[in-house]
């Protein structure tokens, strides 16, 4: 009898076991469903925010190619056709001649080139001075220009407005490329760079009786090749797409940009109307090289700025 108690037990005990894990595994397989359900509901509401973002910055590119190839007629709708019915590629070709784009492509460029090559070099000896050299007050000017930053641009325009009139710089060259040939940003990226490249390299080089500006151009500036060519996109970029300062002092035609030069071209002096797909068209091509450069040089942009670092 007892040996039959013993084995009811265990045939007992053998019969619930099963039933505690299957419990068990019930509970597992509902948590991780739920885990499931969360993640897909979270990774769907991100791609629906992402979606909506992306929409919102592409729309307006989208519109000012879709005016572009519209035709006047069609452009003053009440209701706006999100396809043009008929495409006018010439207004592409109206532009170039409206607008006169060819001197001012070539203007924007020169300014470019000659501004970003002179902020360059300002910005490559300031970042080494503060980065290498050692003089009084160093630390303390160095905190003064990034102080600087925290100053709205708007401030610097009067200021720099009122200089270039007493000096007679309007509409010349000059103006366009002296007044915002130093960077405070630019500086701070290149010297957070320089900082990364070991002192001992510098101190060897003056034992070896190497000049600092052969040093800084047989050492550093190859090791920060990166950030300068970083540097020297940005600083094209920004040239590029300047549009106030130009605005106010170079209302030529001999000296005007891109940006500002587009703004009054298509405007009839007689009716005071404007052909805007002509001027979508232009400023469609004006935009194109904006994104073939971040398109093409978007890497170098970040790798330069991530080698930058935080080091202080």
């Amino acid at each position: 009898m007892q040996n039959e108690n013993i084995n009811q037990e265990v045939v007992s005990e053998v019969s619930t076991t099963p039933k505690i894990v299957t419990m068990q595994e019930r509970d597992m397989n509902k948590v991780t469903k739920k885990q499931k359900v969360v993640k897909i509901i979270v990774t769907t509401a991100v791609y629906i925010f992402l979606f909506a973002v992306a929409i919102s910055v592409l729309f307006p590119f989208y519109w000012m190619l879709n005016s572009s190839l519209k035709s006047v007629e069609e452009y003053r709708r009440t209701i706006p056709t999100f396809f043009p019915e008929f495409i006018m590629w010439g207004n592409y070709a109206d532009a170039f001649s409206a607008a006169n784009l060819g001197t001012l492509f070539l203007n924007t460029v020169f300014v470019g080139i000659v501004s970003t090559i002179l902020s360059l070099v300002v910005t490559v000896l300031s970042a080494f001075a503060f980065a290498r050299l050692e003089f009084k007050g160093k630390n303390t000017l160095f905190a003064m220009l990034l102080a600087t930053m925290m100053i709205p641009g708007e401030l610097f325009t009067i200021t720099n407005y009122q200089t270039v009139t007493q000096l007679g710089w309007n509409n010349t060259f000059t103006v366009l490329i002296v007044p915002f040939l130093v960077s405070v940003f630019y500086i701070y990226l290149l010297r957070q760079n320089f900082l990364q490249i070991p002192n001992e390299l510098y101190l060897a080089a003056k034992v070896d009786g190497t000049s600092d500006l052969k040093y800084l151009w047989k050492v550093m500036i190859p090791l920060s090749l990166p950030t300068l060519i970083s540097i020297t996109i940005l600083k094209m970029m920004g040239s590029w797409n300047s549009y106030m300062w130009p605005r106010l002092v170079a209302n030529d035609d001999l000296h005007k940009l891109v940006t500002n030069g587009l703004r009054s071209a298509f405007t009839v002096a007689e009716t005071g109307e404007t052909n805007y797909p002509v001027q979508m068209a232009a400023v469609a091509i004006v935009s194109a090289p904006l994104f073939l450069v971040f398109i093409f040089l978007r890497k170098y942009i970040m790798k330069g700025v991530s080698r930058s670092g935080i080091k202080g």
